[in-house]
């Protein structure tokens, strides 16, 4: 097995709260992204995940960062369907009111990383 095709990815993200709507934020994250990865693990579409909270400061304007990884690229390359899969299985979108999430987050940076181990 070559390096490429055994390699963990890492999905990355650095999300804001916009407009002081920390708990709308705080509720699609749990209920929502945290709950497809949960899914998503145990039907081994991903390797793990971490929704990490932090305190925002003037150098890094961010509230979560969410990491997704995945055991390799086949996973990686399939992650579209499978959290389609999930989602519909879900029953959809879950948000605290009316809000949606471009109101209350923001993705100051994503990346995607291979990870070698």
């Amino acid at each position: 097995m070559n390096a490429q095709t055994s390699a963990q990815i890492s999905s990355v993200d650095f999300v804001a709260v916009a407009n002081d709507h920390h708990a709308e934020a705080l509720f699609y994250y749990q209920n929502n992204w945290k709950a497809l990865r949960t899914a998503a693990v145990k039907k081994g579409y991903i390797a793990s995940y971490q929704l990490l909270e932090v305190e925002p400061s003037e150098t890094t304007p961010f509230h979560f960062i969410l990491i997704t990884t995945y055991a390799n690229q086949a996973q990686y390359d399939a992650r579209e369907t499978h959290f389609e899969e999930l989602i519909q299985a879900s029953g959809g979108l879950k948000l605290l009111n009316t809000l949606q999430p471009k109101d209350f987050r923001q993705v100051l940076h994503g990346q995607d990383t291979a990870i070698s181990h």
